[in-house]
């Protein structure tokens, strides 16, 4: 009795006992087929079962993010969890708040999702959005140079960006930060704006502009003398001088740059945006919205209309 391999790619192998012909009957070669070719066969089979796979989850995970949602689905933002007051971990609870994650966390109640607050690498945020490991962009996400680069919507917040520099250091305009160290975070507000055309000759003058991780570490840094000054988010720059000691940081006015945020959707799915976006106009609508900003202290940054 010979075992005859039936192979029938992308989907199954079937197994099928023949009996042994007579000498020059039809199924000789079959008896000559070598191990190895069985192999072969076997591997392509798998191979393009995997491949099969590999690519229904690769399409699963784009359209996760494509679609609009139903009740009891999952709702998850991508955030920066160190860019307080827009979300950030409380130290003591432990859990993820903020004023950008109270909005997403009513929106979600609203439309019935189970809400996830995903943390993120910032500098990887492309990434995770169009992979589909989360659904949105929300966290202090400035909409101004990337208006064609993600699905928006409307602008939520009018942000400024300052610097902050030590109060013992006097510097009371721009003109002083002609050849001191300047920090700001990787991929952020501070540093978009300091690449605008309109503020090249004054990051020439700086001695130096040096990216970090996060706005902490920018605080810290300036703490130890590392560094003279912060170009940062106002709403930030507000929080972490309130954390700190008292009249050890001063916020320069007026701000050397100003922009509005917006929540970042996948490019195209407008379908999921006015979702969100239906919920926010009615928070706006009932007040819930401006208490949320009050709670955060951002109430004379946010676009009320």
């Amino acid at each position: 009795m010979e075992l005859v391999i039936i192979a029938n790619i992308g989907h199954n192998v079937g197994f099928k006992h023949v009996k042994p012909p007579n000498e020059g009957g039809r199924f000789m070669d079959i008896k000559k087929l070598s191990a190895a070719g069985c192999a072969a066969i076997l591997a392509l089979t798998l191979g393009a079962c995997g491949n099969t796979s590999a690519s229904n989850d690769k399409n699963h995970s784009t359209d996760h993010a494509s679609a609009a949602k139903a009740a009891g689905e999952k709702f998850t933002i991508g955030f920066d969890p160190n860019f307080p007051p827009y979300g950030y971990k409380d130290e003591k609870t432990g859990e993820y708040v903020g004023f950008d994650i109270d909005l997403a966390k009513e929106v979600a109640k609203r439309n019935e999702w189970k809400f996830v607050p995903q943390p993120i690498d910032w500098d990887a945020k492309d990434m995770e959005l169009n992979s589909g490991t989360v659904d949105c962009l929300w966290n202090g996400f400035t909409i101004n140079g990337r208006e064609d680069k993600y699905t928006w919507s409307k602008p939520y917040v009018d942000n400024s960006i300052v610097f902050v520099t030590k109060t013992a250091d006097k510097i009371t305009d721009t003109k002083g930060l002609a050849g001191k160290h300047v920090l700001v975070q990787a991929d952020s507000s501070g540093l978009t704006a300091l690449e605008n055309k309109d503020n090249k000759d004054l990051k020439d003058s700086f001695a130096s502009l040096d990216q970090v991780p996060d706005y902490n570490q920018a605080f810290m840094n300036m703490e130890s003398g590392a560094a003279d000054a912060v170009a940062v988010d106002v709403g930030v720059a507000n929080f972490q001088v309130q954390a700190r000691e008292k009249g050890k940081f001063t916020i320069m006015n007026p701000p050397f740059h100003t922009e509005q945020y917006g929540i970042g959707f996948k490019k195209g799915n407008e379908s999921l945006r006015d979702q969100v976006q239906k919920a926010l106009d009615e928070m706006k609508a009932d007040g819930t919205f401006m208490k949320l900003a009050e709670k955060h202290a951002v109430e004379k940054s946010v676009i009320k209309d």
